[in-house]
């Protein structure tokens, strides 16, 4: 038996990321002992919603220049060859054309494509709601919606290899894994 997905102020349409009011960021362990927090200031996307809210999708481009730890230093060395290599491949794109549940939960099944390398990255949504747009000269006459997501990819896996022994130590400085974290906020469209 196929149950409907109800989802409360549900707006079915399309949607364009505000990236002032929303945030791509990322997690990576460092030295085995803490993490190192990031995020890219400079992305953009398109979110559209379907009739049923399993048949909607989403793109989006991030601007990899834009990678922000709050250490110059080191986010130069993140633009470098070392791990991003921003001359050869600027951007990095995710996309996802369906969403499925899983218990109770949303996952939107796409592809992110990281230095040329295409792999599959699910992501968990929580969709934390839909309501008029403030930010329009009439605010009835439009509306937003907030979400969240968070997912996990093996950089490895996307060429992003680079590592170092710890000094004096077992192990290496960076983790493989790296936990995203996406807070979202978007415009209806159309």
């Amino acid at each position: 038996m196929t149950r409907t997905v109800e989802i409360p102020g549900y707006v079915a349409g399309t949607w364009t990321i505000d990236p002032a009011h929303s945030e791509v960021g990322f997690v990576v362990r460092h030295l085995l002992i803490s993490k190192v927090r990031g995020r890219f200031t400079a992305f953009e996307g398109r979110i559209v919603t379907g009739a049923d809210p399993l048949e909607s999708g989403v793109t989006a481009r991030i601007d990899l220049s834009s990678v922000d730890t709050g250490n110059s230093q080191r986010d130069d060395h993140l633009r470098s060859a070392d791990f991003l290599e921003i001359d050869k491949y600027p951007t990095m794109t995710y996309r996802a054309d369906a969403v499925r549940r899983e218990g109770e939960e949303f996952v939107l099944d796409g592809e992110l494509t990281l230095k040329g390398v295409t792999r599959p990255v699910p992501l968990k949504v929580e969709i934390n709601g839909f309501g008029p747009d403030p930010y329009l000269p009439d605010p009835g006459a439009g509306a937003r919606v907030g979400l969240s997501a968070y997912g996990e990819i093996d950089r490895t896996e996307f060429g992003v290899g680079f590592n170092s022994p710890i000094p004096g130590g077992e192990g290496l400085t960076l983790g493989e894994k790296v936990q995203i974290f996406l807070e979202i906020q978007a415009a209806l469209v159309v």
